[in-house]
């Protein structure tokens, strides 16, 4: 074999783990091609690709690289795994899945429904026939006259303590803080003839009403212009409540019922047309799908997975007593110390957690230098679908399709060197709203270029300053219809500090962002003492407003210049010390397409947003 033709392995479902992995007798699983990459890897001459046959490769445990056990690239070559055929017309479809076929359905004891058991099982979601189910729902989440208390809430309603299977329902607190959501367990449900009370899981509700307490001056939390004190209470009422069988009414949807220990139903209710013998049912088991584990002293290095479908992984912890309290992005209060921040000198404060913990993916990389995702799609998923952390450099994520995701689509949370590019996202956040699209906090030198972001409940992009933070690049992304369900945010979000000076700093250039949907938003928003930021020559159309020059922190270094927007941003005729405003155009609203062609410079922006020709097939650099 010559140096530079990579060696090849195979798997196949219909394969067998005995078998050499050829393309003739391939591997039957997974850890079978893994195994012999590790045994090739040290003495590598030329890439080593493993090809997957067409078929789904159900995991029972998460696929693991680690650099000591041999699973990197060696001697400046990758280990690939792919679709068998990546780049050509006959890509095959290999499916990663985390999930386990329900069979076994009978009639429900709720009319019209199926019902399984299914063990111990544990999960928040169900995929039938490739479509996410959602949990049945009722709403608003408690009915009657309802009162907050220490422990709960008491209402003058008794259907309350009808409802079945109480300790397996889950309030839900959308815009508990404008941004936030928080998911809350009810531990009892006890009453008499004329109320109900119902009492929360602890601690995550004692902690709930330590996190959600704000107060401002003016009646938005980012606003400080009516003069108005207002003390914001997301906790006052649930808007929902999800996963009892008594709310089992709308078809499609499920309920897993926890009644009898170590004995769970599945309840579903199906569309017209359905088979429970015909259906394809699948819940998620893993919560991990692939782990990338590093040091710093080791890194996981060269490795490529491309041409891959990831789908059926979970994450539960918010089933448990911690709840899930959001705070911001993909950030949640699990305990610990809470800081109290003054904000307008002041006259407004809020909490937030000193150490938060991180939404997780599921498919996660740790300390990962040059490692690759390409032309995968990410699907059916319960956590994040792509996340980096520590201390990794030059990782890529290019030309992927992620899309109904309960998280966020991708995060980088330190790090150096990621490329974020040519990614078609879209409907992400589907259960956890406060998720961006995109996520960079405190890493230097990322590129977000390129990608289409569409139909996600919160911001599109998020870049979270930080000491570490240095040369973040957003160009030329195509961003609409966000900001769907929560609110202070925008198509793209800043806050912090980028850098130290506009050369290292944050550049927003290139971007259209349209269709930000929820009232009290910003098409580009810079927030919370952004500073060292350049927002050249973007556009903005349809939005609540298409930036905002005063927050508190105050904005410091940031610079507006040769933007197109359909409105007069408040506030931009005495722009505020730190902000520099020059050259930007305000197209009428009616209209504004057509004299955005019209303007050479706007319809350049116009042209060269988005993925335009996704890229397919291998690429010469090695990290992508």
């Amino acid at each position: 074999m010559l140096d530079d033709q990579p060696d090849q392995l195979h798997v196949a479902p219909w394969g067998r783990d005995s078998w050499p992995g050829t393309l003739d007798r391939p591997f039957a699983t997974l850890p079978a091609a893994q195994r012999a990459v590790r045994a090739r890897t040290a003495s590598l001459r030329s890439d080593l690709v493993v090809n997957l046959r067409a078929g789904t490769y159900v995991l029972d445990a998460p696929f693991t690289l680690d650099p000591a056990a041999g699973d990197s690239g060696e001697n400046g070559h990758r280990v690939v795994y792919q679709a068998h055929g990546y780049g050509t017309p006959l890509q095959e479809k290999a499916v990663v899945s985390g999930g386990r076929m329900i069979t076994g359905w009978r009639p429900s004891e709720v009319d019209g429904a199926w019902q399984a058991e299914v063990g111990s099982l544990e999960t928040r979601q169900l995929y039938v026939n490739g479509r996410r189910a959602p949990r049945a729902s009722l709403s608003p989440g408690i009915p009657g006259s309802v009162t907050k208390t220490e422990t709960g809430y008491v209402t003058d309603s008794t259907a309350p303590q009808r409802w079945q299977d109480p300790t397996s329902i889950e309030f839900v607190f959308p815009w508990v803080y404008p941004w936030s959501e928080a998911r809350c367990r009810v531990a009892g449900i006890t009453g008499d003839a004329r109320s109900t009370t119902i009492t929360l899981v602890q601690p995550a509700f004692d902690r709930a009403r330590e996190l959600y307490t704000a107060t401002w001056v003016g009646d938005r939390p980012a606003s400080a212009e009516s003069g108005r004190d207002t003390r914001w209470d997301g906790l006052a009422r649930p808007s929902a409540a999800e996963n009892s069988v008594s709310f089992l009414t709308e078809p499609g949807t499920f309920v897993l019922d926890r009644r009898t220990p170590g004995r769970h139903v599945l309840h579903y209710l199906p569309l017209p047309g359905e088979d429970p013998a015909e259906a394809e049912v699948v819940a998620p088991v893993l919560e991990k799908l692939v782990v990338g584990r590093g040091t710093e002293e080791n890194p996981l290095h060269d490795v490529t997975l491309r041409g891959l479908t990831f789908s059926h992984a979970g994450w539960t912890e918010p089933d448990g007593p911690d709840g899930f309290l959001h705070f911001f992005a993909t950030t949640y209060y699990g305990g610990g110390e809470l800081q109290k921040v003054e904000l307008a000198e002041g006259k407004a404060h809020l909490t937030i957690p000193a150490a938060p913990r991180f939404l997780p993916a599921n498919v996660e990389f740790t300390a990962a230098v040059r490692v690759a995702l390409h032309d995968n799609r990410f699907t059916l998923l319960g956590a994040g679908a792509i996340g980096f952390a520590g201390p990794g450099r030059d990782n890529a994520v290019v030309g992927n399709h992620i899309e109904d995701v309960s998280g966020s689509a991708v995060t980088v949370t330190s790090g150096t060197g990621t490329r974020i590019r040519q990614n078609l996202i879209h409907r992400v956040g589907r259960e956890y709203h406060g998720s961006p699209a995109i996520w960079v906090m405190d890493a230097r030198e990322v590129t977000v270029a390129h990608n289409e972001i569409h139909d996600v409940p919160y911001s599109g992009i998020v870049v979270t300053g930080g000491n570490q933070a240095a040369r973040v690049r957003i160009t030329e992304n195509l961003i609409h219809r966000t900001m769907t369900v929560l609110a202070d945010g925008g198509g793209i979000y800043l806050n912090g500090r980028q850098g130290t000076s506009y050369t290292d700093g944050t550049l927003v250039r290139g971007n259209v962002v349209r269709d930000t949907v929820t009232p009290y938003n910003f098409g580009l928003y810079t927030d919370y003492g952004a500073a060292w930021v350049t927002v050249q020559g973007n556009v903005v159309h349809r939005g609540d407003t298409p930036i905002v020059l005063r927050v508190t922190p105050p904005l410091e270094n940031v610079t507006f210049r040769d933007n197109f927007w359909d409105d007069h941003p408040a506030g931009a005729d005495t722009p505020p010390n730190g902000v520099t405003l020059a050259g930007n155009k305000v197209l009428p609203k009616d209209g504004f397409e057509e004299a955005l062609a019209a303007d050479p410079a706007g319809a350049a922006i116009l042209a060269s947003a988005g993925r335009g020709a996704p890229p397919v097939g291998p690429r010469p650099d090695r990290a992508g």
